[in-house]
């Protein structure tokens, strides 16, 4: 018979410390699975393309680092222990992204935004407030938010250069697991948000993108 380990308040307050710092500290995320640029060949890019690529895979691993915090802020507040697990071990599998994306941005003689504890914090906060409103809610924001990351990979494969074959395993990978996230999400009960609130959504990511592209 195995029993449910429960954690007090102050416990998960603590737990939440130590996911931020694994977030945000450079190589502290260990990934689940291997990099799928491993078995993809170097290739040699123009310093241009280097800088471009570097760029986007930059926003990219912003963007695991909001969902980190976003799944996180949502464990935290979640009314059902169900959804709190899904949440859980959503992050855990977006952990791979982090890493990998991380990675890849080193290779190319690049570093993750500076602004990433910004960006934590904020979806952190978000995440919360969904789920204080309801997991309802807060699977709906999940499915939204994965989406969103969807159009944003599938605009990001485009612009990559035709031999940089190690960042287009990464992002098709990716692609595949949020759009998984996006669906486990809404066949759990989540609330599919309205065109309104998903183009508000589609405009923060934007600025998300503008600021870190270069920082």
């Amino acid at each position: 018979m195995t029993t449910q380990r429960h954690y007090s308040p102050i416990d998960r307050l603590l737990l939440q410390a130590d996911m931020a710092m694994r977030t945000l500290l450079p190589f502290s995320g260990q990934p689940y699975r291997p990099s799928p640029a491993i078995v993809q060949p170097d290739a040699q890019m123009s310093e241009t393309d280097t800088r471009h690529v570097a760029g986007l895979m930059r926003i990219n691993h912003t963007g695991e680092v909001c969902a980190q915090a976003l799944y996180q802020g949502q464990a935290l507040t979640a009314k059902l222990p169900q959804v709190r697990a899904a949440m859980e071990h959503a992050a855990e599998e977006e952990i791979d992204h982090l890493a990998w994306c991380e990675q890849r941005i080193r290779q190319l003689g690049s570093h993750p935004s500076v602004l990433n504890p910004l960006f934590y914090g904020l979806s952190f906060g978000i995440g919360a407030a969904a789920g204080l409103i309801s997991d309802k809610v807060s699977l709906g924001f999940v499915a939204a938010t994965e989406h969103q990351v969807c159009k944003h990979l599938d605009e990001h494969l485009e612009q990559l250069p035709a031999e940089d074959e190690k960042s287009r395993a990464i992002l098709e990978q990716m692609r595949i697991d949020e759009e998984h996230h996006a669906d486990s999400a809404l066949d759990a009960g989540g609330f599919r948000f309205p065109a309104p609130v998903r183009f508000g959504m589609s405009v923060l990511a934007k600025v998300m993108t503008k600021s870190t592209y270069r920082i």
